[in-house]
């Protein structure tokens, strides 16, 4: 079984990208596992991994393509959650959105992209963000 670890934020144009994405990719369908994970900077209501619009709409859209999908939720720093989640299922691979930032932008204020792809040995695919 292919896992792939895909790290969802509150962007619903960027999660529906990254799960149309993996359906192109040339994988047979029932022999992949896809993790969906969100990462929770703030949660004082109490909100689940289910609650996240982008996260049911990402998953929809996989398992229509045949797809096995989970998703978790995860308190915390999004790139270390997502590396985390990566370990924790021994990931074949990781799917990040990245955000159209400007260079200096991204000096200055840093990227989960960024940190995630540092941050592993794993491969990591960017989608067009």
């Amino acid at each position: 079984m292919y896992t792939f670890v895909v790290g969802v934020d509150t962007d619903a144009d960027r999660a529906r990208r990254q799960a149309e994405t993996i359906t192109e990719l040339p994988l047979a369908a029932e022999s992949v596992s896809v993790v969906l994970l969100h990462a929770f900077q703030e949660n004082s209501a109490g909100g689940t991994v289910e609650q996240v619009k982008p996260v049911r709409e990402a998953r929809e859209r996989l398992q229509d393509a045949g797809f096995d999908v989970q998703a978790e939720g995860y308190g915390g720093d999004p790139a270390t959650a997502i590396l985390n989640v990566a370990d924790s299922h021994d990931a074949d691979q990781i799917v990040v959105a990245g955000r159209k930032r400007s260079p200096t932008g991204k000096a200055l204020f840093g990227s989960t992209t960024q940190e995630v792809v540092l941050g592993t040995d794993r491969p990591v695919l960017v989608c067009d963000g």
